[in-house]
């Protein structure tokens, strides 16, 4: 561990079936006024919705409701939060579905109160707020973005096609609270649970291919990888294995709680081209991921041969006997894909609706990140994205 650095995580958990039951608990400890925002209605089906409602009236709360928070969250959807929250004079704000609901609330928790364009002010200039933050909780239904314990929020400019990631540096911005019950997971579409188990994986491999140092996080990282391949092989077969869903959900708080980023630098590349991509097709935000994340590692691997080396014999248990260093490494990229098409997701951003015209356009929109093993030049983004067509 060469690097120095401080780590806290304020956000308390409550995991288990029966976690909602400290939600009354948790709301002794906030005002009165309630903002209870949730994602496009699936939570008024399974039930869910009721629940919560029920524990805010019986917690003596006066509620109002943002739904309808998409997939992709957007700035017009914010601005009009943003108009409800102030009009209630908002003294919390319970979140309730998955990662876009978490991104969404911590982005109205940071805009009630201030007094610039949100848009402007923490997605383009990336400042950090000055005004009073509206503190959250979050009771989460999907998992995948580790939205529940960090305090990062990623918004959609439909207008730019720009979709912007802000991960803020104030320990305020993260939830007071995050109730994960695994059960609540379990009647999403395949689509989103698989979708959800990618980007798992990927914010590891994001943190996992940097640095040249013996890392602690790197090892933490590894059991983490192995726990998400062994858990969705599972849950693809058996949508309703609790130990897998449970595994998963874990696992996903861990991965990207800023735990395993300590002591080391941190790539973020195959993100900045997935949200490019999604914010000009407005797919879903794990697939984004999975179709540019092979080509991606694929181009880099030369520049971090050792690392992606160690990946595929700690992960993949790829034999090195008789190998080269670029032969195992290569053996584990192929073992990954292999994973990938196994548990279904999309490996070719052709198939989320980009064109090869698209190409030039989608690469202007991706962001530079310069922790990885390799810094693109926008002619080497051209080519990862080609090559994920």
């Amino acid at each position: 561990m060469l690097g120095n650095f401080s780590y806290c995580n304020p956000t308390k958990l409550y995991f288990g079936e029966n976690s909602l039951s400290n939600l009354s608990d948790e709301l002794k400890k906030y005002g009165d006024n309630v903002v209870f925002v949730y994602g496009t209605g699936s939570i008024k089906k399974n039930g869910i919705y009721d629940d919560i409602i029920k524990i805010l009236k019986e917690s003596n709360k006066n509620i109002t409701e943002i739904e309808g928070v998409m997939p992709n969250p957007t700035v017009e959807k914010l601005y009009e939060g943003i108009e409800i929250a102030r009009n209630h004079n908002a003294d919390f704000i319970l979140a309730v579905g998955g990662g876009s609901v978490c991104d969404f609330s911590k982005a109205l928790s940071v805009s009630v109160n201030c007094n610039e364009e949100p848009w402007e002010k923490y997605f383009v200039r990336f400042e950090e707020p000055d005004c009073e933050i509206i503190p959250i909780g979050c009771v989460l239904t999907m998992v995948g973005t580790g939205s529940e314990m960090n305090a990062g929020s990623v918004i959609t400019n439909q207008n730019t096609k720009e979709k912007i990631g802000h991960a803020f540096a104030d320990e305020k911005i993260m939830p007071k609270f995050t109730i994960l019950n695994p059960r609540f997971t379990m009647t999403l579409p395949k689509y989103q649970m698989v979708s959800g188990i990618y980007d798992i994986f990927n914010h590891i491999c994001e943190q996992y291919f940097s640095g040249t140092d013996d890392n602690t996080s790197d090892y933490i990282s590894e059991a983490l990888m192995k726990s998400v391949i062994h858990s969705s092989l599972v849950a693809v077969k058996n949508p309703n294995d609790y130990e897998a869903r449970s595994n998963i959900m874990w696992t996903a708080t861990w991965a990207l709680n800023t735990l395993i980023a300590k002591g080391k630098t941190t790539d973020w590349e195959v993100h900045m081209l997935g949200q490019a991509v999604g914010g000009y097709t407005n797919a879903t935000h794990g697939m984004t991921l999975s179709a540019v994340s092979l080509a991606y590692y694929r181009y880099i691997m030369p520049y971090g041969l050792d690392k992606f080396k160690r990946f595929a014999i700690n992960v993949w248990s790829v034999s090195p006997q008789g190998k080269t260093d670029e032969q195992i490494a290569k053996e584990g990229l192929l073992a990954m894909e292999i994973w990938m098409n196994e548990i279904g997701v999309i490996t070719n951003i052709s198939d989320l609706g980009v064109t090869k015209d698209d190409i030039e356009n989608i690469a202007d929109l991706t962001l530079t990140m310069d922790g990885g093993y390799k810094t693109l030049s926008r002619d080497e983004k051209i080519k990862v994205l080609s090559d994920s067509l």
